[in-house]
């Protein structure tokens, strides 16, 4: 497998902060995960592929201490941040508050709404600190989300498609923002996504999920900002990983190169 990105934010660490280790997850006769290893190492970007219903948002919400596990199946070392597809912003509270109340059982309780300015100022929404949930567009509000699941200073944060419902230019300002705040926390991150592109724009490793289990992985070595897809590794990894969420690529059209050259004609 090729190394890690080289603009990473330091040395790829040796020591995890996320283990999974033989996970199972099950809904009446269903389940869901099916004895998951997996882990996820100091300031590493993970992204979670996988067709809906694999268990990649049931993994992360084990990671997350949201669902119970038996002992000893799920290992996290430091705090962990939470931003769902959903901004899921209380909307009786102000922008600043809503971020503040993450703080609320904290050691840090005393100094939240401090803590909540700077954070909401590193998401660049200083101005929107008195504003109520409902005036803030989509992306704003995804902002804030992401600054709720930031102000504990974790070591990882853990985003469930935080950006899908999001218009393509708000999505590319959203994973710029995300790449600046891992490079400047070197926190861990695991984005659980269903867009290729978007886990080969953001991601160190891709790991997709299939029937529960962990099917396929694969390091990406190119820097962030040198992976076009008209590289030949990068078209080859993206072919890769469409064939392994069973994607059929559009077969070619018999009739183009009549077409083009009636065209040059």
């Amino acid at each position: 497998m090729a190394s890690l990105t080289p603009d990473a934010p330091g040395p790829a660490a040796t020591e995890h902060v996320a283990r999974v280790r033989s996970h199972n997850r099950s809904f009446g006769d269903t389940h869901v995960l099916k004895s998951i290893d997996f882990e996820i190492r100091s300031s590493e970007f993970v992204a979670l592929l996988g067709r809906s219903g694999c268990g990649k948002s049931t993994l992360l919400r084990s990671i997350a201490r949201l669902d119970p596990a038996p002992a000893g199946e799920v290992e996290v070392n430091g705090r962990t941040g939470v931003a769902f597809q959903e901004p899921r912003l209380l909307d009786w509270r102000t922008v600043h508050q809503n971020v503040a109340l993450a703080l609320i059982n904290s050691p840090e309780r005393r100094s939240r709404f401090e803590l909540a300015e700077k954070t909401l100022a590193e998401v660049g929404l200083t101005e929107k600190l008195d504003a109520w949930p409902l005036r803030l567009s989509g992306g704003q509000a995804q902002r804030v989300s992401l600054a709720r699941a930031l102000v504990s200073n974790p070591a990882l944060l853990l985003l469930d498609e935080p950006f899908s419902a999001l218009d393509a230019l708000t999505r590319i300002e959203m994973h710029q923002l995300v790449i600046e705040l891992w490079r400047r926390h070197s926190i861990a991150i695991l984005v659980v996504t269903h867009d290729v592109d978007e886990a080969l724009a953001l991601a160190d490793r891709i790991v997709v999920m299939d029937g529960g289990r962990m099917a396929h992985e694969w390091r990406i070595g190119a820097r962030r900002d040198d992976r076009a897809h008209t590289r030949p590794e990068i078209a080859r990894l993206r072919a890769e990983l469409l064939e392994a969420l069973g994607v059929q690529p559009t077969p070619p059209n018999p009739n183009r190169n009549r077409l083009e050259n009636q065209g040059a004609a």
